[in-house]
């Protein structure tokens, strides 16, 4: 009884976490810096990952990387837009791909350190390091992605410069540093929010 009740209020958070994350994201489509739009998505994933595993962690971040790739079809994504109109395998499997790890790879950080047993200090520690791994996942196959099936797209940005300066400092650089202040900032609440769901369930053991 107990478990059935455990599979509901998962399934219940889950999806009440993929409305939120649909709709963050589709704003987010608005807000531009440079050629592309920082993440504004990643907590919620993080906080799914974490209260639910790592499966609904990548379904959530697999949601994410749906509306990444409507928003390039659209033309939404301006950038994204480009790189599907150059290869739209590639860049469906870009969107896809690393959304997926934003929200896999940090529910897996978070049981690895926090343990079955957690107290609040590890709680603290696995909600803060599993939050900071998102934006570096997400930018970090971002960049791995437009280097391996992008060169010459990204030679042509560079307008001729250093490639991965220009990556660095002109395509990713503020964008990456909004997503992990902002991850960084909200971090403490993942963790209070953590605290109390975790208390819960104890005890309705």
């Amino acid at each position: 009884m107990k478990t059935t009740h455990s599979k509901i209020l998962n399934m219940v958070i889950l999806a009440m976490l993929l409305a939120l994350v649909i709709v963050l994201q589709m704003f987010a489509g608005f807000i531009k810096i440079g050629p592309f739009a920082p993440s504004l998505v990643l907590i919620p994933i993080v906080v799914g990952s974490i209260l639910v595993g790592a499966k609904g962690g990548a379904i959530l971040g697999g949601a994410f990387g749906i509306v990444v790739l409507i928003q390039c079809l659209s033309g939404v994504d301006a950038g994204g837009f480009i790189l599907w109109g150059i290869n739209p395998f590639f860049t469906a499997l870009i969107c896809l791909v690393k959304g997926i790890c934003a929200g896999l790879v940090p529910g897996l950080i978070y049981k690895a350190i926090a343990g079955k047993e957690p107290s609040d200090a590890r709680i603290l520690a696995s909600s803060v390091v599993s939050a900071l791994t998102a934006p570096i996942i997400n930018t970090g196959l971002f960049i791995i992605g437009l280097s391996l099936f992008f060169t010459d797209t990204l030679y042509a940005w560079s307008g001729g410069t250093n490639v991965m300066l220009y990556i660095f400092t002109g395509l990713i650089g503020i964008n990456f540093l909004i997503e992990f202040a902002i991850n960084a900032i909200v971090s403490p609440a993942v963790s209070t929010i953590v605290k109390v769901a975790t208390k819960k369930i104890l005890k309705e053991k």
